[in-house]
């Protein structure tokens, strides 16, 4: 048996962030497809995050989950004691994956975004991240992985999505240098870049708008929209040992959209 603070043991905990719904949810079901189990948190809707805890031990795995507010980082050291607790009660002192997922959108034009707007953006999807990530590290296993989870929007510009994009572009130049500071532990660091997909992220417009779910199937090379399913699985797939070469990449994940 490998020593506790690899990941080569067989038991395996991921840390996910915004796992009540969406594509943080389907990660969480697929990690839990593979044996992994799960400490993942949820804003305000602790019904929603029950029903993946009962999701995860279907498929196989146990969940945890916590409640966090991943823009508020004076509540993170709360949130550290409460994830120790946490893996004491799944039995182990360390996890093995990281997966900043937590997000929240944005739709305005650059002359008409506010100061409030770009902060409340920053504190969510970057130094929420940065500072999160920063606080695990010490429980985080040797030879562990990291996925930040960015957006097609970094690649393709949208008007009215400069405030967002740029803040998971900053997210993508973070991964790139924390896979060069943590190399020395084995710890492998990479950014994935969903395309569209049909979620109730940006209240559910690419879901539940056919006007957008069209235009984006038609720019997208497979034809149709992504599904929470395209990406749940190459999350797990990424985090698993047969891509343990891979490091400080970005891969999008969109279905060949606009190329």
């Amino acid at each position: 048996m490998a020593a506790e603070n690899t990941v080569s043991s067989s038991f395996k905990v991921a840390i996910v962030t915004g796992g009540s719904r969406g594509l943080g949810r389907n990660t969480v079901l697929n990690l839990a497809r593979r044996g992994v189990h799960s400490i993942f948190t949820y804003h305000a809707n602790r019904a929603e995050a029950d029903k993946v805890v009962a999701a995860a031990q279907q498929a196989g795995a146990r969940a945890t989950a916590l409640q966090l507010d991943t823009g508020k980082i004076a509540s993170f050291d709360a949130f550290v004691e409460a994830v120790r607790m946490a893996l004491t009660d799944l039995g182990t002192e360390r996890f093995a994956f990281l997966v900043n997922n937590a997000g929240t959108s944005h739709h305005n034009a650059f002359d008409k975004t506010s100061e409030a707007e770009l902060d409340a953006l920053y504190n969510v999807h970057f130094k929420g991240v940065y500072f999160l990530t920063q606080k695990l590290l010490p429980l985080l296993k040797d030879g562990g992985r990291i996925v930040n989870v960015s957006s097609g929007l970094t690649r393709v510009a949208f008007p009215g999505s400069s405030a967002y994009a740029s803040m998971k572009g900053a997210v993508e130049v973070l991964t790139r240098y924390l896979a060069k500071e943590l190399g020395p532990r084995g710890i492998a660091v990479n950014t994935v870049a969903p395309g569209a997909i049909a979620t109730d992220f940006s209240g559910g417009m690419v879901r539940d708008n056919p006007e957008v779910n069209k235009r984006v199937a038609e720019a997208t090379a497979l034809g149709r929209v992504g599904q929470p399913d395209d990406i749940g699985p190459m999350v797990a797939s990424l985090l698993s040992d047969d891509n343990r070469w891979v490091n400080a990449q970005r891969i999008e994940v969109a279905g060949g959209m606009i190329i």
